[in-house]
């Protein structure tokens, strides 16, 4: 059935505000990205473990009926990061690691065991989902070519998104993910996985010295592919407690975990990709 007039003409302002929102947000985020990843060292370091605590505190927030220890994911992430930078990825793993003695000490503290399962299974997913990718930034970024990369992976998760945003816009037609995000297409998809690999390659062609054009292809495939996966794992998240955001830190555009949620999974990944092809590390 056609839309009303009024209803058409009052849907395009709106698109335009949104994505004009979108840039809003996303320009001065990247300039002041790329100014930390050029500092690299204790600076970046130090952006990853406020980000990860901003990140682990919109998500216990959301997932407070399972009563989290924010403490433990607080002080277990910011750690991860100090092993990153200080250390290695076994280093980083330890650090992990001892959330699980630390949670189970919290909840003996408390003087009420109800609930513990839950507890600790939702302090246990900040540290995997949240405290491990920023930490793995850190890692990345101490690598040899590790500022150009962690620009790289930033360039094609982005642009991924944003093309994703506007072929869905354009062009999208059949829901890809009804039941967790419903306004998702699969030519939203399509395009988005279309950006983020071309814009890789593309950057690939101004580091051809020391970043071949088949590693690019496939650091922009593992972008593409993941990228939509981390997207769709936080709105999922999101769905099942009833939330529409996971926080406010960008005003009416969400928070941390809104605009981070696809380079939680592709900077694991760069970081996998990267100390396993000769060259890069």
């Amino acid at each position: 059935m056609p839309q009303p007039r009024s209803s058409r003409a009052s849907s395009r302002p709106r698109r335009r505000s949104d994505l004009a929102a979108r840039v809003l947000v996303a320009v001065p985020a990247a300039i002041a990205a790329i100014i930390f990843v050029n500092i690299g060292g204790i600076g970046w370091m130090l952006v990853m473990a406020v980000l990860a605590c901003a990140s682990l505190s919109e998500l216990y927030r959301m997932l407070g009926d399972w009563r989290p220890v924010s403490v433990v994911g607080f002080v277990v992430a910011v750690g991860m990061c100090f092993a990153a930078l200080y250390g290695n990825i076994t280093d980083v793993v330890g650090a992990g690691l001892a959330s699980l003695p630390l949670v189970f000490l919290a909840i003996l503290a408390r003087g009420n065991t109800a609930g513990a399962s839950a507890t600790i299974a939702s302090t246990l997913l900040g540290v995997l989902w949240i405290g491990l990718p920023f930490a793995c930034a850190v890692l990345l970024r101490e690598l040899p070519h590790g500022k150009s990369l962690v620009i790289d992976v930033m360039v094609g998760t982005f642009l991924g998104d944003t093309g994703a945003y506007l072929g869905g816009r354009l062009f999208g037609r059949h829901p890809l993910a009804p039941a967790i995000s419903p306004k998702k297409t699969i030519e939203g998809l399509a395009t988005g996985a279309l950006a983020a690999i071309v814009s890789v390659v593309v950057a690939s062609l101004y580091q051809e010295t020391w970043f071949p054009l088949g590693t690019a292809l496939l650091l922009g495939i593992v972008i593409a592919i993941l990228a939509p996966i981390g997207d769709l794992f936080e709105s999922l998240i999101k769905r099942d407690v009833g939330a529409k955001d996971a926080g406010a830190m960008f005003g009416a555009h969400g928070g941390a975990l809104d605009r981070l949620d696809a380079i939680l999974f592709t900077i694991v990944a760069g970081y996998f990709v990267a100390i396993n092809v000769p060259g890069l590390h």
